[in-house]
């Protein structure tokens, strides 16, 4: 019972009532709840909605209430998600006291303990609270949700400290009710208002004394739903601390259903909490605002002045118990005399049971509705409270200001359609014609035979006019009011915003509800499409809503910034974004696509977004969750439901277009999801069939869902089970959003919920329709992939992750019942519940981490650009998937130099070991020459493999890994797998082939070198001899004597020698037959085209392509007037680039020209250098598949090449034998062999003169050799350190910008005519000014000889400390310490030890200072040398191994030219970020002779066709160039500004363009004109992702 626990000794809360106790006791049993309750500090520092929203662990757990402190967050957390078991407030504590004491229920001593329920807090006192502990927008939302679950709100607010109690008029606001009273009954129309301003009767009850009824419980069953608390609800009976006082109101409203209403007119029903005694304030205030009061006793005093000195309007009733020992009768007829009462008294007997006494009241109740006048409506109430003392919680002074400004604004509002185009004139029709010229920009649907640039120029000119227009116009009195409001301190801008939200809606609700009733009615006959178009634009002109005024700040805004930067109305609105910033983290939805133009408007949302992020930064981490679905599914709601958020769901509104918020994450659940904040995306519904021809409104649904799906982390795909008919057409859209996402690089995750699911066992009798639905998916999936022609795509799993099992939800309907007076049903609030848990699980595990702000503002204006595009996946570009694809590039391009650096080491030391096999200071144990490149073949192959193996491991750790966004560019994962299984294959076939040409050139060496042992080993024999004779003579003999001696015996003894002669190898011969064998596969044909010439004539004069047939011709004269480019001079420029780079491998295999004298023995011919040749031109030849090359072409350009080779090879072949040959040779070295002989015959200590000799003659070239090998890695590795080395893109965006600040025509032509050489140039100057820059060449090259200076001496060191018979061991022993880094020549090691009598330890000594002094030496030398000439004569070229990384696949745009960026030799597409126009490369426009201004990235989206000339020279629209060219990708212009750069170059250089081509100057667009130099630069940085 009611009364039984709650006798009044809490004092008054009404400001007339006598007082009861201390004030002091009062306060502290406030405080004391608060602060059990852990409230204690939002007392003074209220709650807001931002706190209460946030996403903690709380939230997402299922954790209950563990003590009385997390009672408040307990009902918070069920009551913002409208779960009707809110109330059911107990903590685990009280659970588990109440629990001990049942327990000892059969202890009879205890048996008072079993209902005490002190511990426990009345939910009552919970709801008291939180309302004198939140602010009015928290109360506000509290206020709502309690009203939807069908619980009594509070309408006098007691506040135990001040003694005062407030009317919570501001908290009941957006209370907005829907009912069908009887005067609506024959048209079935319906009532919907806000409750605060429904003229409806007030029915209160109230208690006086004690009573022996439950008034609440009575109540309830009056009205057959739990509004109200009671003393039999759990935890009802504890004793109420703070609510005694507490007046509650609840709405009976009729659904218009006789044999379910009770009653047939709506009501609200007052309930009193206490005795009327302790609150007459109250209880004088409900007299005089009620129809009628019903007061509960017992027990009546007779003189009660209490009710008979009450003068009020309100009908009494009285309600007693007669079963009560109190109960009087004789003082109920005193004073129901007194108040002249008859038929108004109600009593409970014994012969009446409850459900009888209920009746008998209803039918009391019933009787006041029919017959009462008095109907006061909330908001008047404010009058009579303030009459009483009582507070109005709307009183505070930001409140009222924002009222009064709100009110400014909508009372002058009488038309809407209007008043929008005169106060809000910028968002309507002129926004709506931009939004047209904008897609036509990049469609070009109506582009006819115009010049596509002149075209897109017209355009763009009229986009100005229609800014100028908009810019022109003064801001209007209505956007000048709201600017200012919504620039007010944060409480009073969301008091405006929310008075604005309510004016509105309440003046379009009764317009837009007549309008969606027609709208439907017409909806259901597909015949009234024209009926149905007219009244969708009278829904879009009579919708006014705050969206409206804030798309007006945005076109204001936008306007603005097309103005002068200088401009001061361009200045004075620079402040707009952060006011909207600001909005978005008070918890205020922001317009991202405006649903009426189906546009964004993308300068506005990005700045706004750059300003949130400017404003919450570090904390600036998101996921983004999205719902899509059909109209009127509830979409909305349960977003509301899931994050206790307001989208817009009335009947009257509903969402346009796609809405974002913001909820906070609490640092608790940062963990769990590792973000700051969640964004929530509310997006306007998907129309059904009928509805999809109107107004492309299939196209904008298309674009929305893709838009959508794009931005999200997680799309949830709401389906109602009664709109299943729709949604295969609902699927299609949403399938094919999926799969543009996924080629675009984004893995969206996807959860299907079904709603209005009431089966308990619904996941199981489904099994058939998830079947279903995956069939269906199944069929969409292929129907997508087919319009985008991906026919790989089989199946929705080809397109993302999803189990049927765990990809859907069944939500039951949202209503217990039949509304209005239906709650919401628990079970559907209870499955959302648990369906945000998995989501946030979801979003938790998911793999690609949480986006900055800023990242999702540049994704969403990329995908916003790409949708507006046709074709959403070919016109996709993004900066972050730029980023992320450059950053895995820039990674791998890395790992591929580390493991190219790791084999050119190996290499190095490969050939040193091949060098030095057979001689006396090998350390090897093998001695025979194959099986030596065996052993060492296998071992690299080894080595390769791991390498390989390291290279794999390396990737796919980076895929697993988090951060970085690299789930976008998991596509790509493949294609760098495969370039690493390339790299490892290229680079074995490679050591194969320097191994084979090492073994080859050590073998001739060894060859040679015996033939020049006999004759110096004569040679010497003979000087012995002549030492012995003239030591004989015993004569005095000088220089003099001694040389003539020593002349006469050199005649002799070389006459008498036999010189065998080299025999010379006829080179032509050797080539011509690895040529032949090179094109025996290619036909019969080939082998006639071979012998019609002889190799000897060819590659005398330049090689010249000409077209043959008529064919051909046609072809060639066509690229004058077609956009085709001249297939003649593009194989030229193939077949001049090859012969470029075969002549510069001749070059580098002869080294004739070597800077020094001695460190570059020239070297001897080997068939090894015509058969890599011949696989160059034949790699070459196969990277240009896209045009036709016939077998003529490839034999007159192989016999070019291999007769400019054979030339040289032959030469380079006979320079060999003449510098080996023996008798040159060995008079080469006469001279030192007479100095010999003098010195032994005189016997003069050889020590210093030979240490010198040795140093060099046979050390410092080999130092040198070692330099020279080890330099070249040295120089690329430091050349790397610098972006542009590291990606393709930096390369390009730096050449390009090195040729803008040049600006040289002649430049530019031979970048465009010869990009391949000029490329290569730019990158031999980037390398010689970086390694002049602070002597960083000889830096490096000191390192290297430091290094080896270093291991002479050791070794030095070493040799002498071992004991040595002669000379000879100790430089054996000295050359085998250093056989693993030095190569010593054994011609000059042989020549050095002949007649060498010196004495080992003071050569030792001398050996070293000569050591000193060649070091000293060596660096002077390379100092003076010239850095080109040293990388020219580099084994690792670095001007090669850069180019062969920065020019990559080496493909060019099919129509411009321009080369592909991407990483890797074989990825599967070729893109660029800027193309040119065509007529850079000589195109003219038509038949006109004019340069052609088209650019390859406007044509593909028009219907402009090219003639292919492969294989059939058919004509082709560009828009299907794809399936000309499936290799290539040509994402159209983002923008007007993208190739802005080129624009620049051949606005500015058009007339030498044209004397260049011989064509007329091109007609250039006005537009292209005005570009600026800073212009052109600020194109191409953003073309390239370098801003």
């Amino acid at each position: 019972m009611e009364d039984s626990s709650t006798v009044d000794i809490q004092g008054r809360t009404g400001t007339r009532s006598p007082p009861t106790g201390t004030s002091a006791n009062t306060q502290t049993q406030l405080q004391t709840l608060l602060e059990d309750l852990g409230l204690k500090q939002h007392y003074t520092k209220k709650l807001t909605l931002s706190e209460i929203l946030q996403i903690d662990l709380k939230a997402i757990t299922d954790e209950p209430a563990k003590c009385n402190s997390d009672l408040p967050w307990y009902f918070l957390k069920k009551l913002m998600m409208v779960n009707v078991t809110a109330r059911n407030l107990q903590s685990e504590c009280e659970s588990s006291n109440h629990g001990a004491t049942e327990a000892t229920e059969s202890d009879f001593d205890n048996l008072s303990d079993i209902t005490d329920s002190g511990d426990m807090v009345n939910p009552l006192d919970v709801i008291t609270a939180l309302f004198l502990c939140s602010d009015g927008f928290v109360q506000q939302e509290m206020a709502l949700k309690m009203s939807m679950c069908q619980f009594s709100v509070p309408l006098l607010l007691p506040d135990c400290d001040t003694d005062q109690c407030k009317l919570m008029l501001w908290a009941m606001r957006d209370i907005v009710k829907t009912y069908r009273p009887q005067s609506l009954l024959q048209s079935k129309g319906f009532t919907e208002e806000r409750i605060v301003l429904s003229e409806i009767p007030m029915i209160s009850f109230v208690r006086l004394g004690e009573s022996s009824m439950s008034k609440s419980k009575i109540l309830n069953e009056l009205l057959s739903t739990d509004f109200f608390i009671h003393h039999d609800m759990k935890c009802g009976n504890s004793p109420r601390n703070i609510s005694n006082g507490l007046t509650e109101i609840t709405w009976y409203l009729p659904s218009g259903k006789k044999n379910i209403d009770i009653f047939s007119e709506p009501v609200a029903v007052a309930n009193l909490r206490g005795d009327i005694a302790s609150f007459e304030t109250q209880f004088s205030f409900l007299c005089q605002t009620s129809a009628a009061v019903f007061v509960f006793f017992d027990n009546l005093d007779p003189e009660c002045k209490l009710l008979t000195n009450l003068h009020h309007k309100a009908q009494m009733f009285l309600v007693g118990n007669k079963q009560s020992k109190c109960f009087n009768m004789d003082a109920l007829k005193t004073v129901a005399t007194k108040l002249g009462l008859t038929s108004n008294i109600i009593t409970k007997t014994k012969q009446k049971n409850y459900a009888d006494f209920v009746q008998g009241l209803r039918k009391k109740v019933n009787n006041v509705i029919e017959n009462t006048k008095k109907k006061v409506c909330i908001e008047k109430m404010a009058d009579i409270a303030h009459e009483l003392g009582i507070l109005v919680d709307e009183d505070c002074t930001e409140c009222q200001t924002a009222k009064l400004n709100a009110d400014t604004i909508t009372s002058k509002i009488q038309n809407i359609p209007e008043y929008k185009a005169t106060q809000l004139p910028l968002h309507g029709e002129i926004w709506k014609e931009l939004t047209i010229l904008e897609k036509e920009e990049f469609r070009l649907k109506s582009l006819g035979s115009e010049d596509i640039e002149m075209y897109k120029a017209g355009l763009q000119k009229k986009k100005e006019k229609l800014r100028k227009k908009q810019s022109s116009k003064n801001m209007s009195d209505a956007m000048t009011c709201f600017i200012t409001a919504i620039s007010s301190p944060g409480l009073e801008r969301r008091y405006f915003l929310k008075w604005m939200r309510m004016n509105l809606d309440n003046l379009s609700r009764e317009k837009l509800s007549g309008l969606r009733k027609r709208y439907k009615e017409k909806c259901k006959d597909a015949e009234n499409k024209e009926a149905i178009k007219v009244i969708d634009k009278e829904l879009s002109n009579s919708s006014l809503g705050i969206e409206h005024f804030l798309r007006e700040m945005g076109q204001i805004y936008e306007a603005s910034v097309s103005l002068p930067e200088q401009d001061q109305s361009r200045k004075q609105l620079q402040h707009l974004p952060k006011i909207c910033a600001g909005l978005l983290l008070d918890g205020f939805p922001l317009e991202l696509v405006d649903g009426d133009a189906s546009n964004i408007p993308l300068t506005w949302v990005s700045d706004v977004l750059s300003q949130l992020n400017e404003l919450v930064t570090p904390k600036n981490k998101i996921l983004v969750v999205t719902v899509l679905g059909v109209q009127s599914t509830g979409k909305s709601t349960l977003l509301n439901t899931m994050f206790g958020v307001q989208f817009a769901v009335s009947s009257g509104r509903c969402t346009r277009g796609a809405f974002m918020l913001l909820i906070r994450i609490n640092e608790n659940a940062k963990e769990v999801l590792n973000c700051d904040f969640m964004v929530i995306i509310d997006t306007e519904g998907l129309k059904s069939a009928e509805l999809a021809q109107l107004d492309g409104s299939y196209e904008h649904d298309n674009e929305l869902a893709t838009l959508v799906v794009g931005l999200s982390d997680i799309t949830i795909i709401n389906i109602a089970i009664e709109n299943s008919t729709q949604m295969n057409d609902i699927l299609q859209i949403v399938v094919h959003a999926f799969l543009r996402m996924k080629e675009v690089g984004k893995k969206p995750k996807c959860q299907f919920v079904h709603q209005n699911v009431s089966d308990v066992s619904a996941n199981e009798n489904t099994l058939r329709e998830r079947e279903l639905l995956l069939d269906q998916l199944n069929e969409m999936a292929q129907a997508a992939a087919k319009m985008e022609k991906k026919e790989k795509i089989k199946c929705f799993t080809d397109v993302m992750e999803y189990n049927p099992e765990t990809g859907n939800w069944y939500i039951p309907g949202l209503w217990n019942g039949n509304p209005p007076m239906a709650p919401v049903n628990a079970g559907y609030s209870e499955a959302v519940y648990q369906f945000k848990k998995n989501i946030t699980q979801i979003l938790g595990n998911c793999e690609s981490s949480a986006k900055d702000i800023l990242k999702f503002k540049e994704w969403m204006s990329s995908l916003w650009r790409a949708v507006k595009h046709e074709n959403v996946i070919f016109s996709f570009r993004n900066g972050i998937v730029a980023e992320a694809y450059m950053k895995l590039y820039t990674e791998f391009n890395k790992w591929e130099w580390d493991f190219k650096e790791s084999i050119y080491k190996w290499i190095t030391n490969a050939e040193t070991t091949i060098s030095n096999l057979g001689t006396p200071a090998s350390k090897s144990e093998i001695v025979d020459m194959t099986e030596l490149i065996l052993s060492l073949k296998s071992e690299v192959s080894t080595k390769l493999t791991k390498l390989e193996e390291e290279l794999l491991k390396k990737l796919k750790n980076y895929f697993e890994q988090k951060d970085g966004h690299v789930h976008l560019v998991e596509g790509n994962k493949e294609e760098f797998a495969n370039s690493a299984k390339i790299l490892r294959r290229d680079m074995q076939n490679s050591v194969y082939r320097q191994l084979t040409a090492a073994a080859e050139m050590k073998l001739g060496q060894t060859e040679v070198q015996k033939i020049k042992e006999k004759p110096t080993e004569e040679i010497e024999k003979a000087m012995c001899a002549l030492i012995d004779e003239c030591r004989e003579k015993k004569i005095q003999m000088g220089d003099k004597e001694l040389n003539q001696e020593f002349d006469k015996m050199w005649k002799e003894t070389v006459k008498k020698l036999s010189f065998p002669k080299q025999k010379q190898k006829n080179v032509f011969t050797s080539v011509s037959h690895y040529l032949r064998m090179n094109l025996k596969d290619k036909g019969s044909h080939a082998c006639e085209l071979l012998s019609q010439r002889n190799l000897q004539d060819c590659g005398i004069t330049p090689f010249e392509y000409k077209a043959k047939g008529f064919f051909e011709k046609f072809k060639k004269q066509a690229s004058n007037w077609l956009p085709i480019q001249d297939p003649t001079i593009r194989i030229q420029k193939i077949a001049d680039n090859i012969i470029d780079d075969c002549i510069h491998y001749v070059k580098e295999r002869g080294k004739t020209d070597a800077p020094e004298a001695d460190a570059k023995k020239i070297k001897n011919y080997s068939d090894a250098y015509i058969q890599e040749i011949l696989r160059i031109v034949d790699e070459r030849l196969q990277k240009h598949e896209d045009v036709t090359i016939d077998i003529e072409f490839e034999v007159s350009l192989k016999q070019h090449i291999c007769g400019i080779a054979a030339r040289n090879f032959q030469k380079m072949h006979e320079d060999f034998l003449k510098e080996n040959d023996p008798y040159l040779c060995l008079n080469k070295n006469k001279e030192m062999f007479c100095d010999s002989f003098k010195d032994v015959f005189n016997q003069r200590d050889q020590s210093q003169k030979k240490a010198e000799e040795f140093t060099k003659q046979c050390l410092k070239p080999a130092v040198e050799d070692i330099v020279y090998s080890k330099l070249g890695p040295d120089i690329i590795h430091e050349m790397r350190k610098h972006s542009q080395f590291n990606a393709r893109v930096f390369s390009q965006y730096e050449i390009l910008l090195d040729l803008l600040s040049k600006h040289s025509f002649s430049e530019y032509v031979r970048y465009i005519r010869s990009y391949e050489g000029y490329v290569k140039e730019w990158i031999l100057d980037q390398t010689v000014k970086h390694l002049s820059k602070d002597s960083k060449m000889f830096e490096l090259v000191d390192q290297h000889l430091d290094s080896s200076i270093r291991s002479i001496k050791a070794a030095i060191h070493k040799a002498t400390k071992k004991t040595s018979a002669d000379l000879k061991t100790f430089i054996n022993n000295f050359c085998h310490e250093l056989v693993d880094t030095l190569v010593i020549s054994q011609d000059a090691l042989g020549d050095f030890m002949m007649l060498n009598k010196a004495n080992q330890e003071q050569f030792a000594h001398w050996f070293t200072e000569f050591v000193d002094k060649m070091e000293e030496a060596l660096k002077q030398e390379f100092k003076k040398r010239d850095i080109q000439s040293i990388l020219k004569h580099l084994d690792v070229n670095p001007q090669n191994e850069l180019f062969t990384q920065l020019i990559g696949c080496g493909k060019q745009c099919p129509f411009c030219g321009v080369a592909c960026v991407c990483g890797g030799d074989k990825h599967s597409e070729h893109t660029t970020p800027l193309h040119r126009p065509l007529g850079l490369n000589g195109n003219r426009r038509g038949k006109t002779e004019k340069l052609d201004t088209d650019i390859c990235s406007s044509l593909v989206v028009s219907d402009i066709r090219f003639l292919c000339y492969a294989p059939k020279g058919e004509y082709h629209f560009y828009k299907n160039y794809r399936e000309i060219y499936p290799d290539w990708k040509i994402p159209p212009d983002e923008s007007h500004q993208a190739s802005d750069y080129w624009k620049y170059v051949m606005a500015t250089f058009n007339e030498e363009f044209a004397k260049e081509h011989g064509a007329k100057p091109a007609d250039i667009p006005t537009t292209w004109k005005v570009i600026t130099r800073l212009k052109a630069e600020q194109s191409l940085k953003g073309s390239f992702n370098m801003n």
